[in-house]
C-alpha cells in the first residue's frame, strides 16, 4: 500500500499536480455574514464562523471576484459560504455562495437577525 501511495506521489510531483493538491489543502470553508456596507468591495467586513469560533474579519477579494454580479451587489446583512485561504488576521475569497439566513450555522443566526433588526430601524424613519 504504501509502495502505491510513494508511486502516486511521484507520478503527481512529475505531472505537476503536487502544487494544485497542496492549494487546496490550504483553503477551507467559512460562513460570514456581512456587517458594514462595504464602500470598497475589495475588502469586506463581517463576522465569520470558523471552525468553532466568530470572530469579526475582513473578507478579501482578488479582481476577478470583484467583477463577479453577485460580490459587487453584496450588502450588509447578506450571509455568505466561502472557500477561503487565511492571510494573518484576514481571509482570501478563493469562491463563494449567496445564502439564506436560514442556512447559515447556529452560531451565527443570532447575529443575522440583530443585523437584521438593525437595518430595518435605519430605514423605517425614512418610510414615514
Amino acid at each position: 500500500m504504501n509502495a502505491i501511495r510513494m508511486m502516486a506521489a511521484c507520478l503527481g510531483l512529475f505531472l505537476g499536480f503536487a502544487p494544485a493538491v497542496s492549494a487546496q489543502q490550504d483553503s477551507f470553508l467559512i460562513f460570514a455574514v456581512i456587517t458594514e456596507v462595504p464602500s470598497d468591495k475589495s475588502r469586506v467586513t463581517g463576522q465569520v464562523l470558523a471552525g468553532e469560533t466568530v470572530g469579526e474579519a475582513h473578507l478579501l477579494a482578488n479582481e476577478r471576484l470583484q467583477d463577479h454580479v453577485m460580490w459587487r451587489k453584496l450588502e450588509m446583512c447578506h450571509s455568505i459560504k466561502a472557500e477561503v485561504r487565511r492571510e494573518g488576521a484576514d481571509y482570501r475569497v478563493l469562491s463563494f455562495k449567496m445564502l439564506s439566513a436560514f442556512m447559515l450555522p447556529m452560531a451565527l443566526q443570532g447575529i443575522e437577525g440583530d443585523c437584521l433588526l438593525k437595518k430595518a430601524m435605519q430605514y423605517a424613519p425614512l418610510i414615514d
